[in-house]
């Protein structure tokens, strides 16, 4: 926890808050996972301490495939200390990789079936979101989802804070928001416990049919 709240007020636009997530958001991001069947890849974004990621290794099975990306070195270094290596040591027949970089630069094969991703988008300048978003939806498979989160009402709240141009990159990153919704059947669920309340939005992949029919 006190590691957490260092490195967030060290590194504010990184990690994007004080406070590390509850269980109730962690069930909220991962529930995707549950619903899919056979041998399933998965790629965590963010991960901060772990919350999702302990949930995520939860719900895996024998054949799974679990990619982690984080740009924090003591987090990493934390993960894998207190989270992954005893998990690996445990669990011989599920894959299990956590690549220290910036998701824009991570190597990863992408297929995923499912993307939990805990970056501070509102943090980050419109440009970096909308190419993030793009690569994130393009490690897809079809049908596959990405589930992000954001605290209620933030972009309201940080407007009050800022200038006139951190105003406008708020409200570009808003529309973005608007635009992957609409594109990609967005669904929203408010979790009033967490430090702040959270909403975890998540976005369906359209398959090729359903891609067709649309055109």
């Amino acid at each position: 926890m006190l590691k957490f709240v260092r490195e967030a007020f060290r590194d504010m636009k990184n990690t994007g808050s004080v406070w590390p997530s509850s269980s109730a958001l962690a069930n909220a991001m991962t529930k995707g996972l549950a619903m899919r069947t056979g041998k399933r890849r998965v790629l965590e974004v963010g991960p901060g301490t772990g919350p999702f990621t302990k949930k995520l290794l939860k719900d895996l099975r024998p054949g799974d495939h679990l990619d982690i990306v984080e740009l924090n070195e003591l987090f990493c270094n934390a993960l894998e200390k207190n989270i992954l290596g005893p998990f690996r040591r445990a669990h011989s027949k599920i894959h299990i990789e956590l690549h220290q970089s910036r998701i824009e630069d991570a190597q990863l094969e992408g297929n995923y079936d499912l993307i939990v991703c805990g970056l501070p988008f509102n943090n980050f300048p419109p440009v970096l979101v909308r190419a993030i978003f793009k690569d994130l939806m393009d490690l897809l498979i079809e049908g596959g989802e990405l589930v992000y989160f954001e605290y209620a009402g933030v972009r309201v709240i940080k407007g009050t804070l800022i200038g006139s141009q951190g105003k406008k990159q708020l409200k570009e990153i808003r529309n973005i928001r608007s635009e992957l919704i609409n594109m990609h059947a967005g669904r929203e669920q408010l979790v009033m416990a967490n430090i702040p309340p959270a909403l975890a939005v998540r976005l369906r992949k359209a398959t090729i049919s359903a891609k067709v029919v649309a055109q």
